[in-house]
């Protein structure tokens, strides 16, 4: 049997789909669209429901921090699990159990009252399995293509993925406002239990000789060897970890209730978010004709962006006004979302993926439960509107830090890499001069 890198890599005439993007690339492309419909509009539907039971802003920031607590607890076993196991098995088990957290949490909002500690549990459920699933899913996905081919591969996935939190915002929002948050729920219960299904089928050979003769815990000393030793990947952990957390506060506290009170409920706050979905496709669609020779100064420029809706939402600016701030924020963190992934993916050897992007994913989101939690505080002592600027502020500041950094400017595109993940020697690759076939320009991120 071929390897997951290579397995498929050939289609017949007559179908559509490019060469490179196999049997397994469709599968988990296909999986993630029908995950993202329903968890973009579940995300508005937990927030909706916890009011609609009369939580208040210091609620909603308790829940939204239950769901990612277990993202800081758990996402370094899940990476350190997902590269001793076959990755598509976590896949599967983790949206298995999203599957009956979400399944009963909507059962929950359609039949009863909920309290707000069974609204916290389950949505702590449904973090946990988030927490195993993405350096799986982050592994898995990278071993479907070669070097080669990563940057258009990477796009279009996130494209296609992206294309489906559009829908599922706009959607979802749509839905709360006339059948109420739990169907939502529900649908994003029934997403899971089709995505398991699809990711079931992955037909997965192992890459490497993924046995260990040490534990746990001497996998992740390997893990955090391969991150401490890359200044280029410490160094925008770090300014992930603020940029995530006051981006989440204001999405997931301040947003709901600027909408609630100012803009007319979840149909425009759903609006503004396929907006963001909109930006994203620009920018993926960017990224397959664009390839950028400093991946990393190019990706991190385009973060800066995301200060503008907490600051649309401070003024706060009309629905057409945050719609324009969010479309804007979506291209740009698209541009660095590829760039990132192909950072990755060409630094990175494979055997230790997981354990490195579950380092990536913890740094990011470490500092998210407190945010969230401190969302609603913040607005008693200091206003909505002061701490939604103090949130722009600080993705400012935290970009702008991490410019500082050589590695982060200096990391340069391989452009004739063709065996996907290189074994990077723990700097970032020398800055040659690009050959003449290898410029290029963007396309009308």
């Amino acid at each position: 049997m071929s390897s997951p890198r290579t397995a498929s890599s050939r289609t017949p005439a007559g179908r559509r789909r490019p060469e490179w993007a196999g049997r397994n690339y469709t599968l988990l492309t296909s999986a993630a669209v029908i995950t993202n419909l329903g968890s973009h509009g579940a995300l508005i539907a937990a927030a909706f429901a916890v009011q609609d039971a009369g939580g208040s802003a210091g609620d909603l920031g308790l829940v939204a921090a239950a769901r990612t607590l277990p993202l800081v607890l758990f996402l370094l076993i899940g990476g350190a699990i997902a590269d001793r196991v076959p990755r598509h098995h976590v896949m599967v088990a983790a949206n298995t159990l999203n599957c009956l957290s979400q399944g009963a949490f909507a059962l929950l909002v359609l039949t009863g009252d909920p309290q707000l500690w069974q609204m916290m549990l389950l949505t702590a459920l449904c973090g946990t399995g988030t927490a195993f699933f993405n350096p799986a899913a982050e592994g898995m996905l990278l071993a479907t293509v070669s070097g080669e081919h990563s940057n258009r591969a990477f796009a279009l996935f996130r494209m296609a993925m992206n294309g489906a939190g559009i829908g599922g915002a706009a959607l979802g929002g749509a839905m709360i406002a006339v059948l109420g948050p739990g169907w939502v729920l529900a649908v994003d219960a029934a997403a899971f239990a089709i995505a398991g299904a699809l990711r079931a089928f992955l037909d997965v050979a192992p890459t490497a000789d993924r046995s260990r003769s040490g534990g746990l815990l001497t996998d992740l000393r390997e893990g955090w060897v391969e991150v401490r030793t890359r200044p280029w990947l410490w160094s925008i952990v770090l300014q992930f970890s603020v940029v995530v957390a006051v981006v989440g506060a204001a999405d997931a506290v301040y947003g709901p209730l600027v909408a609630r009170d100012q803009l007319g409920g979840p149909a425009p706050w759903g609006l503004a978010l396929a907006f963001f979905g909109v930006g994203t496709i620009a920018g993926a669609v960017l990224m397959m004709v664009w390839k950028p020779r400093r991946l990393l100064l190019i990706g991190t420029l385009c973060v800066f962006p995301l200060a503008l809706p907490s600051a649309g939402l401070a003024v706060p600016l009309p629905v057409w006004g945050l719609c324009v701030m969010m479309f804007i924020s979506g291209a740009g963190i698209e541009v660095f979302g590829v760039n990132w992934m192909t950072s990755l993916h060409q630094e990175i050897p494979e055997e230790k993926f997981s354990r490195v992007s579950a380092y990536d994913w913890f740094g990011s989101v470490s500092l998210l439960p407190l945010a969230t939690a401190l969302a609603g505080p913040a607005e008693s002592a200091f206003g909505r509107s002061e701490a939604l600027w103090g949130c722009a502020v600080l993705v400012v500041l935290a970009t702008a830090l991490v410019l500082l950094i050589p590695d982060v400017r200096n990391l340069t595109r391989r452009e004739h890499e063709k065996s996907g993940p290189h074994p990077a020697s723990g700097t970032a690759a020398p800055d040659p001069a690009p050959p003449a076939s290898a410029t290029s320009t963007p396309a009308g991120v």
